[in-house]
C-alpha cells in the first residue's frame, strides 16, 4: 500500500538513505523505517514537554500569587490610581522638587539653542554645538549655527557606500551568517556618535546654516530612512551576486557607482544638494558688518575652526569591561576609510576630573548618556531621585550600572554638549549643565541639569581634547 508522508527537514536528514541509496522526497519510504523515526520524534517531544511542565504556572502557584496581593484599602486605591494615570506622573518625587537648581560656578558661554526636531541626529548637533563657541568667540558673534543638513547628507551617502562595500566583502558568507544578518538589519540609520561626526567633518568640512538650511525631511527623517534601508537591502542582495561574478573589477565598480547614484538622487530630492562653495558674511556684537568671503566647505572648516578633530579622545565608563584599556567597535563608522568607534574605558570619577578641567579651560564637550532614565523634562533635571517607582509599586528596582548594561536595560541613547559644572568650596562637584538639541521650550530653556549621582549611573561617553586630557586635573 502506498503511503503519503509529510516530513520535517530533520526527518528527511534522519531517513535520507535507504538500502545504501540516497532517497528523494518523491520516493516512498518503508513503513517500518517511518514508524521507527516517528517514535523517536514522539519520545523526544514527550521528554521536552515533561521538562517544560515542571516550570509551568499551575493552579496552586496562581492561588499563591493571588494571596500575595493583599486586598486592602491602600492597595485598592493604588490599583485605581496606577491603572487610570500615567505611571511616570504618579512616581514624581514631591520631596525632590526644587532641590536641584540651575546655577553653576563655571560655564562655557552658549547662545542659541538648536532643535533636531523628529530626527536621530543628536550626535551631529552635539558635535557641532561643541564647536560653535569657538566661532562665536573668534569673531565676536552674538549667535552662530552650522548647517546640520550639510553633514547629514554626506553621512548618509557614506553610510550607504560602507554598507555596499561590507556586502561585497561578505558575499561568500550565507545570509544566515551573524555578520551578514547584522548588516542587513542595519544598512543605514540617522544615528551616530563622535567618530561618525569627526569622520564626515574631516572629509567634507563645514558650512554655516544659511548655506544649506534644514528641510522637512532632515527634520523628519523616518520616511526617508525607511526608504533608504529598503533600497540598500535590495542593492545588497544584488551586489553580493556581482561580487562573486566573473565581471571585471572595473565593471563591478561601475555597478556600485550606479547604485550610489540612486541613493544620491534620493538624498538630493530630500535634503537639497550640498554646496561646493558659498559666500559668508557676518555682523559682530558691535554691529560691524564683515566683508563677504567665499569658501569651499573644507576651507571654511580649516580657516574658521582651525582645530584638528583627531586631537580628541573618547572616554567611556563601561563597568562590564576592564578599565584603562582601549576598545574598538567594528563597522561603527560612516566612512569606508574612516576609523571605527574607539574609546578608552575609565572609571567615572576619572572622567569627571577631565570634564571639570575642560570646562575650566572653556571647552564644551561631546557627552552621551541614557537620557530617558529619571529625566524630569518639565523642570529640566536629571537626578536619580526624580521618580520613586519603588515606592509606587512596592517593588525594588535594584540593578547597578554594570547589571543594567549586561541585561540591556541601559545604554547610550542621546548626545548633548557638556558645558557647565558646579564646583563646591571643597573642590568637589555636585551637578553639571548640558546643552540639549530639543529646542528652547524643553527643559530649562533648552538646557538640562544633571546631578553628580546621575552622572555616575547614566553617563556613557565623553569626548575631550587630548591636550586638555594630558593635563593634570
Amino acid at each position: 500500500m502506498d503511503i503519503c508522508v509529510l516530513a520535517t527537514d530533520s526527518f528527511w536528514k534522519a531517513t535520507r538513505k535507504v538500502r545504501g541509496r540516497k532517497i528523494l522526497k518523491t520516493d516512498f519510504i518503508p513503513m517500518k523505517k517511518i514508524l521507527a523515526t516517528f517514535s523517536a520524534v514522539v519520545l523526544f517531544a514527550g521528554l521536552l514537554t515533561a521538562q517544560q511542565s515542571k516550570g509551568s504556572l499551575d493552579t496552586q502557584t496562581i492561588n499563591q500569587l493571588r494571596e500575595s496581593f493583599a486586598k486592602s484599602p491602600e492597595n485598592t486605591a493604588l490599583m485605581n490610581a496606577v491603572s487610570h494615570n500615567d505611571i511616570k506622573n504618579l512616581a514624581v518625587s514631591r520631596e525632590n522638587d526644587g532641590k536641584v537648581n540651575h546655577l553653576f560656578t563655571n560655564q562655557v558661554e552658549v547662545k542659541g539653542i538648536t532643535n533636531q526636531k523628529k530626527s536621530g541626529r543628536c550626535w551631529l548637533y552635539t558635535g557641532l554645538n561643541t564647536l560653535r563657541p569657538l566661532v562665536r568667540e573668534k569673531y565676536a558673534l552674538n549667535e552662530f549655527e552650522f548647517s546640520q543638513t550639510y553633514n547629514f547628507f554626506w553621512d548618509q551617502l557614506e553610510k550607504a557606500n560602507l554598507f555596499l562595500e561590507a556586502c561585497k566583502a561578505t558575499a561568500n558568507k550565507p545570509l544566515e551568517d551573524r555578520e551578514v544578518e547584522w548588516l542587513f538589519r542595519n544598512p543605514i540609520g540617522d544615528g551616530g556618535q563622535w567618530t561618525t561626526f569627526s569622520g564626515v567633518v574631516n572629509k567634507y568640512g563645514l558650512v554655516p546654516a544659511a548655506a544649506m538650511p534644514d528641510t522637512y525631511q532632515s527634520e523628519n527623517t523616518a520616511t526617508m530612512s525607511r526608504l533608504l534601508r529598503r533600497k540598500l537591502r535590495e542593492m545588497g542582495l544584488e551586489i553580493r551576486t556581482v561580487a562573486l561574478s566573473r565581471m571585471s573589477e572595473e565593471a563591478k565598480l561601475e555597478k556600485k557607482t550606479s547604485m550610489l547614484a540612486e541613493i544620491y538622487r534620493i538624498l538630493v530630492l530630500s535634503l537639497g544638494e550640498p554646496p561646493q562653495q558659498f559666500t559668508w558674511q557676518y555682523k559682530d556684537r558691535d554691529g560691524k558688518l564683515s566683508e563677504p568671503a567665499t569658501f569651499t566647505p573644507r576651507q571654511f572648516y580649516d580657516e574658521i575652526i582651525g582645530i584638528d578633530l583627531n586631537d580628541y579622545v573618547m572616554l567611556m565608563d563601561d563597568p562590564t569591561r576592564k578599565y584603562y584599556q582601549v576598545y574598538e567597535v567594528k563597522f561603527d563608522r560612516n566612512l569606508v576609510e574612516g576609523a571605527n568607534w574607539k574609546y578608552l574605558n575609565l572609571p567615572v570619577d576619572k572622567i569627571k576630573e577631565f570634564a571639570k578641567t575642560s570646562i575650566l579651560a572653556g571647552e564644551a564637550m561631546y557627552f552621551s548618556c541614557d537620557v530617558g532614565k529619571q529625566l524630569n523634562i518639565k523642570n529640566g533635571t536629571l537626578d536619580v531621585n526624580n521618580y520613586n517607582y519603588d515606592e509606587l509599586f512596592g517593588v525594588g528596582f535594584g540593578m547597578n550600572k554594570k547589571d543594567r548594561i549586561r541585561t540591556f536595560d541601559s545604554g547610550s541613547t542621546h548626545g548633548m554638549a557638556l558645558v557647565g559644572v558646579n564646583i563646591l568650596p571643597d573642590g568637589s562637584t555636585d551637578k553639571w549643565q548640558l546643552e540639549n538639541s530639543w529646542g528652547a521650550d524643553k527643559g530649562d530653556k533648552g538646557f538640562l541639569t544633571m546631578t553628580d549621582a546621575w552622572f555616575d549611573e547614566y553617563m556613557f561617553r565623553l569626548v575631550v581634547n587630548k591636550n586638555t586630557w594630558m593635563q593634570k586635573p
